[in-house]
């Protein structure tokens, strides 16, 4: 069975069950040139307009190599970007953001709303173009390259909520979206549109999938009550989940969203959304068994390995264990692609990740 066919057979695309749990994964930077030098493989990053997603687009002839079973591309810096850089350190983004490199991912020291009060003021903000040139390059390459065998993922993640957290700042759009401050669903609908814009760009390049990525929940619960959720945000992402399927009516639809959000599942299910990443462990809610009996029908599942605690601190034997917990229960009669909760960070040792790999491998067959 070729990767492609297996996933499609796991996102439920396709009749019957894989002949194996697919497998998922992305490194960080140390990790990505550690196994291109160990492979022999060249590493090549796909720089996204917002730094961190470039490691979920790149190293895709390293991962699939080592396993991996889909394609994950998106929208790069256009091509010939130079950002602005400052004697402290930090550069400004495509988005304008003024940015720091932190201990793991980038920071945003300066966001460039963050004095928004009103609708004009989102109005008057300057976007990255979408169809710069070069914004593509990469995707139209790695779907000639991958496109028979794998499912191609085109990832527009940082998309609404994450987007308008990053442009005005996380407590200041909180607070204004309890007070129902003017320029928060301007903001909103402007993130989307542009999100929309580039979504509909991969699709027209052949990705079989669009990977949405926001955070709506904590370790504890949600971010925000689900009435402001559902009065603010949802129509949005059912907008832009209904443009994309007239767009392509095969599209797999995508929600990456981290934290304890199992509460909003019914309505991401209403919105359109088929796979549901990354199934964050240890959270309240989350339970394997309370998401498979509680959302199989509704969504295929993908991600639930912890890599906060477990893959950079647990024994071999728990690790394990918990790979065998994960298929048996999320992948029973299908509909489950095993991958760690995030990006793999330089916590994680080389040889725990091909460790992570092997087991998977292992435990995953359909008997």
């Amino acid at each position: 069975m070729t990767p492609r066919e297996r996933v499609l057979r796991a996102f439920k695309r396709a009749e019957g069950l894989p002949d194996r749990v697919p497998v998922q994964f992305e490194f960080c930077a140390q990790l990505y040139d550690h196994f291109s030098k160990k492979l022999g493989i060249p590493m090549h990053y796909t720089k996204n307009i917002f730094e961190d997603v470039t490691y979920r687009i790149s190293g895709n002839e390293i991962r699939t190599a080592m396993g991996c079973d889909v394609v994950v591309t998106g929208a790069s810096e256009y091509r010939g970007f130079k950002p602005e850089k400052f004697p402290d350190g930090t550069w400004l983004n495509e988005y304008g953001m003024r940015m720091r490199q932190g201990p793991i991912y980038v920071e945003i020291v300066e966001p460039p709303l963050k004095n928004a009060e009103t609708a004009a003021a989102v109005a008057a903000y300057r976007w990255p173009d979408p169809d710069a040139p070069g914004r593509y390059d990469d995707a139209e390459a790695l779907v000639k390259k991958y496109k028979d065998d794998h499912v191609i993922i085109g990832d527009i993640e940082v998309t609404i909520f994450s987007l308008a957290q990053t442009l005005a700042g996380m407590e200041k759009l909180l607070m204004d979206m309890a007070g129902e401050e003017e320029y928060v669903v301007p903001l909103f609908k402007a993130c989307a549109e542009f999100q929309t814009q580039i979504g509909l760009r991969l699709i027209e390049r052949g990705v079989d999938a669009i990977w949405v990525g926001d955070d709506f929940g904590g370790q504890d619960g949600l971010l925000m009550s689900p009435s402001m959720f559902e009065e603010q945000l949802m129509p949005l992402y059912k907008q832009m989940i209904d443009r994309f399927k007239v767009a392509n009516p095969d599209i797999i639809p995508i929600l990456h969203c981290d934290g304890a959000v199992s509460k909003l599942l019914p309505q991401i299910c209403e919105i359109g959304f088929e796979v549901f990443n990354p199934v964050q462990p240890g959270v309240p809610g989350h339970g394997v068994k309370e998401m498979k009996d509680g959302f199989g029908d509704l969504f295929a599942f993908w991600g639930a390995i912890d890599q906060q605690h477990l893959l950079p601190k647990g024994s071999d034997a728990e690790l394990e264990a918990d790979i065998k917990e994960k298929i048996s229960v999320l992948g029973a009669g299908g509909g489950y692609m095993i991958s760690p909760a995030h990006i793999i960070q330089n916590d994680i040792s080389p040889e725990r990740v091909e460790k992570f790999i092997e087991l998977c491998l292992l435990h995953g067959k359909y008997k």
